[in-house]
């Protein structure tokens, strides 16, 4: 069997139910987590094919990137985002999501070449004790972000900040293969990828997915953006260039 791993999100939903529509998904192991952990099983070893973190490519030494797709915005994404009481400029510590590398290196990106401030960064537990008050904001990632938003007065969404600082969308995660396997099994699962962001309605329904802060397929369909395309090519070298890891 093949070791595949995606996110626990609900913008993986799509390419899950491409898989599991796709007569390739007999011959794979499919499970799902977070993405930092994600990272970590990809470093032990423990996976074949993952929807990686981007942040992790700069750590890796063997590996290639095998579809047309990935987890990317063109500008705002609602999902990964900083929230306070106070502007960015009156921070003075930033909660960091446990779950997140490449949205943690995002904001550092952003804190030191955009917003030019150095407010104390410290990491979130597992429990998600973000410590949303006063002059301490959170960075949050994922579906749990969802139920923060219009919370806060001030909700900074860091796919938007970075299109406004660089003119370019943002990849926040892409597939990649650490292992070598035949081309016939990876246009499959290519293919079975696009089945899946083709028929978003029926991704949904499939995997009974419930979240009542959002509609889910608005946020899918125009916030979400899979298409590994030429600019998020460039925005990913963009971004992996710049930051410091």
């Amino acid at each position: 069997m093949i070791r595949v791993l995606a996110i626990s999100y609900l913008n993986s939903i799509p390419f899950i139910y491409g898989l599991k529509q796709s007569k390739l998904f007999k011959d794979i192991d499919l499970s799902v987590t977070y993405p930092s952990k994600i990272a970590e099983d990809v470093i032990d070893n423990k996976v074949d094919i993952a929807l990686v973190p981007v942040v992790l490519l700069k750590q890796l030494s063997n590996y290639n990137i095998i579809t047309d797709f990935c987890i990317g915005a063109e500008s705002s994404v609602d999902s990964v985002c900083l929230y306070s009481h106070v502007p960015i400029n009156q921070v003075t510590t930033i909660s960091l999501d446990y779950q997140s590398r490449t949205s943690v290196e995002l904001l550092k990106l952003l804190l030191r070449d955009y917003w030019k401030v150095n407010p104390k960064l410290n990491l979130s537990d597992a429990k998600d004790n973000f410590q949303i008050n006063d002059s301490n904001a959170a960075l949050v990632i994922g579906d749990r972000s969802f139920a923060l938003n219009g919370k806060y007065p001030y909700v900074y969404d860091l796919a938007k900040e970075w299109n406004i600082m660089t003119g370019l969308p943002f990849v926040f995660a892409c597939w990649i293969c650490i292992k070598n396997l035949n081309k016939k099994f990876l246009l499959e699962f290519n293919d079975a990828l696009r089945l899946g962001i083709s028929n978003i309605s029926q991704a949904l329904q499939s995997e009974s997915y419930q979240n009542s802060h959002i509609n889910h397929e608005e946020y899918l369909s125009n916030k979400i953006s899979y298409n590994f395309d030429l600019q998020k090519k460039k925005a990913m070298k963009v971004f992996l260039e710049r930051i410091k890891t």
